[in-house]
């Protein structure tokens, strides 16, 4: 088979349209003379669609060629009464070419995306540390406003997990004096803290 020439050459010699489909019968059977001949009479109209859709040169020939080795590979499903050799390659053609935005359209959309994540992602633990950082220096500020035994309790219970009796045996005081103080004190860390109820 004779070098292929670049997308939008031609050679004297072209098959007429009338002799497409018998050229095509013949790559069928596998003669490379034959898809020389097929290549050089549709590679500029293959190149033309897809570089119409595809709008980039380089990949519009990565394309075409893809498409024409289609055209060698399929040769045998040609049926001539479904329409002219021109029009079965253009069809493949546009199909190829419209594929192959729609690839990297969708590549496009992963990257923007994920990108997206990221930032949100990033934002939300940013956001979050603040959040909880300032709230745990409200929380200390409301607690340093609280008498000295409603802290005990307070902080016994929740950060240390003790129940009312437990937190009642460490500070060696009645159960009903520890959940009176205990009440008072988250009374007025709600109120501290600006919590509605």
């Amino acid at each position: 088979m004779n070098q292929p020439l670049p997308f939008g050459a031609g050679r004297n010699g072209r098959p007429a349209p009338s002799d497409l489909t018998e050229t095509m019968g013949k790559v069928a059977h596998g003669d490379k003379e034959a898809f020389s001949a097929l290549y050089d009479a549709l590679a500029p109209l293959v190149f033309g669609i897809v570089l119409k859709v595809v709008r980039d040169r380089a990949q519009s020939e990565e394309v075409a060629q893809e498409v024409m080795i289609d055209l060698w590979r399929q040769a045998a499903r040609y049926r001539p009464e479904a329409g002219a050799v021109r029009t079965w390659a253009a069809t493949i053609a546009h199909r190829r070419a419209v594929d192959r935005v729609r690839s990297a359209q969708a590549v496009t959309d992963r990257e923007h995306a994920q990108a997206a994540r990221e930032h949100t992602t990033a934002f939300d633990e940013v956001a979050e540390q603040v959040e909880t950082r300032l709230e745990s220096e409200q929380v200390r500020r409301c607690l340093r406003g609280l008498t000295e035994l409603q802290r005990q309790a307070v902080t016994l219970a929740y950060y240390q997990g003790l129940t009312y009796r437990e937190v009642a045996e460490t500070l060696r005081t009645p159960l009903p004096t520890i959940k009176t103080r205990m009440r008072d004190g988250l009374i007025r860390l709600r109120d501290c803290m600006g919590v509605t109820t």
